[in-house]
């Protein structure tokens, strides 16, 4: 499968049977959750014992995990649960700590929490101050956790993208990874495509509540954030399956105030001579969910299809021209099609010079998607 989503093999009568779980409450979940876990007490800490000094650190360093939520309720059942996660390789031999609060925090969670009017995704949000990857610790313990957690860091030592690049995330950009479920495996594939969506609507949204210039952030097919040419975020989706529904883990890492290696949302703020007034990461997550929670309903609902005008106005490629190859008695031969939009499964509709329709795989040998795209031709 040539997207970031993972797919499983299940059979077709088993996805064809499996119902539908978009209704099914966060709350009811971490009930089920806790009744059939094992937890630690949370444990306080304080800013001091985690403090690194070098990279080298970051592998001997206990993990703090600070848990928080919409109520105090919240707060404590998910401090409970989250004491029996298990951590990912090379992390301190899976040594850390739960706690409920933590002095000096980077990440302001009240002002989150007063943004966020959501109710399913982000109510629940696990917080650390340095974490080796947010999308394993949520992808390694997804039966763990309420439907809808966010897990959120400053800093990630082993984040990761397509074809499992892993670097290390600097300060300053906004990485959390949430869990959502989904019945229907052929929606799969365009789950990224509705998480892009909604933190570009986002983005649009929260600029204009504060009174900002709106920022023209773009979708790069297929998961893909762009400003004025540059990438500034991206997303990725994993699943796996269980009886009757998919587990999908999002991550997103977003560039807000670190200018390296690209750019970033304040500084083309800055661009625009606005100085006194900057996007704040826990303004930036807040919006998100509350928009994806909508557009993700839709989704659940309609299909894509709903959502397909929304997204176009969004993505930077209508009206595209790329050179693709084909395959021709085993030589590769090149060609001109023009990107018109995408086809149901999720991949790119074009039409050729010919006037044929074309649907456009990824060849896998890539990171630029749009180098090596493959076209096939589609049945009229």
């Amino acid at each position: 499968m040539p997207f970031p989503v993972r797919l499983p093999q299940p059979s077709t009568s088993a996805a064809a049977a499996a119902a539908t779980v978009g209704a099914v409450l966060a709350a009811v979940a971490l009930r089920r959750y806790l009744s059939t876990s094992r937890h630690r007490s949370p444990t306080p800490v304080t800013m001091s014992a985690l403090r690194t000094s070098s990279s080298s650190a970051s592998a001997t360093a206990a993990t703090t995990l600070v848990a928080y939520g919409r109520s105090p309720e919240d707060r404590e059942l998910l401090a409970s649960a989250a004491g029996s996660v298990a951590l990912g390789d090379g992390e301190s031999d899976g040594e850390f700590s739960v706690a409920v609060s933590y002095e000096g925090a980077g990440f302001d969670a009240a002002a989150y929490m007063d943004a966020l009017t959501a109710r399913r995704f982000g109510r629940w949000m696990l917080w650390s101050p340095r974490i080796g990857s947010t999308q394993d610790l949520i992808a390694q313990n997804f039966a763990k956790l309420p439907v809808g957690v966010v897990c959120v860091a400053d800093v990630q030592f082993k984040g990761r993208g397509r074809s499992k690049n892993v670097w290390e995330s600097p300060a300053g950009c906004l990485m959390f990874s949430f869990t959502s479920q989904m019945q229907d495996a052929r929606k799969l594939p365009l789950m990224q495509y509705v998480v892009c969506l909604s933190m570009t609507e986002a983005i649009k949204e929260l600029c204009r509540a504060k009174g900002l210039p709106e920022l023209d952030v773009r979708i790069k097919w297929p998961n893909d954030l762009y400003l004025k040419g540059l990438k500034v975020g991206g997303i990725l989706c994993t699943s796996s399956y269980e009886p009757k529904v998919y587990n999908i883990c999002t991550g997103i890492g977003l560039n807000v105030d670190n200018e390296k290696p690209t750019t970033c949302l304040n500084a083309a703020l800055q661009e625009a001579n606005v100085i006194s007034s900057r996007l704040k990461r826990e303004d930036i997550l807040a919006y998100f969910f509350n928009k994806f929670e909508k557009l993700f309903e839709i989704f659940s609902n309609q299909g894509f299809q709903a959502l397909e005008e929304q997204y176009y106005n969004s993505w930077l490629h209508s009206g595209q021209r790329v050179v693709v190859q084909d395959a021709h008695e085993s030589q590769s031969v090149s060609s001109v099609v023009t990107i018109q939009g995408l086809t149901p499964a999720g991949y790119l509709y074009a039409v050729g010079e010919d006037g044929k329709s074309y649907e456009l795989h990824p060849d896998g040998n890539s990171f630029d998607f749009f180098t090596g795209l493959v076209r096939r031709k589609m049945e009229a």
